[in-house]
C-alpha cells in the first residue's frame, strides 16, 4: 500500500514559535491549533489544576479582546472551537473558514500574548468556581467518575508528574493568590513553548506569514527547563485499591505501566492489549462476555505519555452474581496465555487492520490531523509522525508483541482499582500492595 504523505512545510519564528503548515485545498477551511507545552505534569505541589484553569481563564479575555468575545467573533465567522488540557499540554483549537483565519491568528495572539490584562480577582474567582462545578459534573456525581483519577494515583508513583489529574486539587485553587495565577502564565506561556499548526486551504507561505505578523512580536519567555524522568520499571508486585460505593455495577481496572509514547515497545504492548482485551473480538470479549457471560463489556486502551511512562488499562464490567475476584483471575490468566502465545496471525492481521483505519479516518479530518502534527512537534520533535505511524505499527510482529507483554504486561505487575457495588456505608477504602499474585485462586479535560 502506498504510504501517508500529507505536505508538511515548518519555519521556527525569531520568537521561537514553531510553525508549522499542512496545505489541503480540499474545504475552504482551515483547522488553527495550537499546544502549548504546559499541563499538568508540570504544576508543583501546591499548586495543582493550574493548566487547566488557564484554559478556562483563556476564555475570559484579553488586552483587546472581551470577556467571551473569543468564542462569540469566531462563531460568527461559522468556526468550531474548543480548548483541552492534559497531563503534557494545553491545546487551544478552531477550524475556520479561510476567510477569518486572519481573525483567528489575532484572537489566539492576542491572548497568548496579554492575557493577564484581563486575569482580575474577579475573573479568578468566577473561573476557580466554573472548575469546582465542572469537577462535581464529571467526577463527583457520575458512577467511576473518578476512576482515573484513582488510576493515575495507584500506578504512578507519589512524587511523579502524572500522580495527580489534570483537573488539580481544589484546595490548591482555593489557595492560589492573583500573583501565583500571573506567575503560572508567565512561566509557560510564550511562543518557544508553543507549536502553531495551520491545516487546510492555505499555503505555506501564506500561513508563515500570517503567522508572523500577528505572531512575531510577542517575547519570548525564558523556559525553565526540567528534564523528564527516567522510564518507570513494571510495579514489582501486584497492588489494589477497592471502592465501594452506589455504582451500577462492579467494574474493574487492571493497569500497567508502559513505555513511553511512539517508542518500539509502546507500540508492541499497544498492539498485545487491543489483542487481549481492546477489540471487539478481543480474547477477553469472547471467553468473559460471549463465552461464560461473566462480563457485559470488556474494553482496553492505552495512553502514550512522555514523562517517564506510558499505561495501559483493561477495563471489565462484572456481570450480576459473578464473583470480581474470579474474573479477575480470568483476566490474568488470558494474560498469561498471550505472555506464553503472543497473537494469532489472524489477531495481529485485525488489530492492524482496525489500528490503521482509526488512524487514517482521523487524519480525514483537518482538526484531528492538526492535533495529531502539533502533538508530536511538541512532545516527540517529530510531526512527520502522522505520515509514519501507519507504516510503524504494520511494522509490529507477533514475536515483538509478545516479547513486550512479557516485559511490560506480567499479571504480577499489574494496579487493579475495583469499583464495587454496595451502601455506602460499606464504602470503607483499601489500598493495599499484595505480597502475592491473588488471580491463582488479581477522553481530557475540556472547557
Amino acid at each position: 500500500m502506498t504510504s501517508i504523505s500529507y505536505p508538511l512545510a515548518e519555519r521556527t519564528l525569531a520568537n521561537g514559535l514553531r510553525v508549522i503548515v499542512s496545505e489541503d485545498h480540499t474545504v475552504p477551511n482551515v483547522a488553527v491549533n495550537l499546544w502549548v507545552g504546559v499541563g499538568s505534569r508540570h504544576e508543583t505541589p501546591g499548586r495543582t489544576g493550574f493548566a487547566h484553569l488557564f484554559e478556562h481563564l483563556m476564555f475570559q479575555g484579553s488586552r483587546n479582546v472581551a470577556s467571551g468575545e473569543h468564542f462569540s467573533a469566531l462563531m460568527d465567522e461559522g468556526a468550531r472551537l474548543n480548548a483541552t488540557t492534559w497531563f503534557d499540554r494545553t491545546n487551544y483549537f478552531e477550524t475556520v473558514p479561510t476567510g477569518a483565519l486572519e481573525l483567528a491568528l489575532w484572537l489566539e495572539a492576542d491572548r497568548h500574548g496579554h492575557l493577564l490584562d484581563a486575569v482580575t480577582q474577579e475573573n479568578l474567582d468566577n473561573q476557580r468556581d466554573v472548575v469546582k462545578e465542572e469537577k462535581r459534573q464529571r467526577y463527583d456525581n457520575v458512577p467511576y467518575g473518578s476512576a482515573l483519577i484513582d488510576i493515575y494515583a495507584t500506578v504512578f508513583p507519589e512524587d511523579h508528574p502524572y500522580h495527580h489529574p489534570t483537573i488539580g486539587s481544589m484546595e490548591d485553587l482555593d489557595a492560589a493568590t492573583l500573583e501565583d495565577v500571573h506567575e503560572f502564565y508567565r512561566a509557560h506561556y510564550g511562543p518557544n513553548n508553543t507549536v502553531l499548526t495551520l491545516v487546510g486551504d492555505v499555503t505555506p507561505e501564506e500561513g508563515f506569514a500570517a503567522a508572523e505578523r500577528y505572531f512575531g512580536p510577542l517575547p519570548a519567555i525564558e523556559l525553565r527547563s526540567r528534564g523528564r524522568q527516567p522510564q518507570l520499571p513494571p510495579v514489582p508486585e501486584p497492588v489494589r485499591l477497592d471502592r465501594v460505593g452506589d455504582v451500577p455495577n462492579d467494574r474493574l481496572y487492571i493497569s500497567f505501566r508502559l513505555p513511553v509514547d511512539t517508542t518500539p515497545d509502546y507500540l508492541a504492548c499497544q498492539v498485545a492489549v487491543d489483542v487481549i482485551g481492546g477489540l471487539a473480538s478481543s480474547r477477553l470479549v469472547r471467553r468473559l462476555v460471549r463465552g461464560d457471560e461473566s462480563a457485559v463489556a470488556v474494553g482496553g486502551w492505552t495512553m502514550g505519555l512522555v514523562d517517564g511512562s506510558g499505561l495501559g488499562t483493561i477495563t471489565v464490567d462484572v456481570a450480576a452474581g459473578a464473583d470480581p475476584d474470579e474474573v479477575e483471575a480470568a483476566v490474568c490468566e488470558e494474560i498469561r496465555r498471550f505472555l506464553d502465545e503472543g497473537p494469532d496471525a489472524a489477531e495481529l492481521e485485525s488489530v492492524i487492520a482496525d489500528t490503521e483505519r482509526s488512524w487514517l479516518s482521523a487524519l480525514a479530518s483537518l482538526e484531528e490531523r492538526a492535533d495529531h502534527i502539533s502533538h508530536h512537534a511538541l512532545l516527540t520533535g517529530d510531526p512527520a509522525y502522522v505520515n509514519s505511524f501507519v507504516d510503524r505499527i504494520r511494522g509490529v510482529t507477533a514475536e515483538q508483541a509478545r516479547e513486550a507483554a512479557q516485559a511490560w504486561l506480567d499479571p504480577q505487575s499489574r494496579v487493579v482499582v475495583r469499583y464495587l457495588a454496595g451502601s455506602s456505608e460499606d464504602a470503607g477504602e483499601q489500598d493495599t500492595a499484595d505480597s502475592g499474585d491473588r488471580s491463582e485462586k488479581d477522553p481530557e479535560e475540556a472547557a
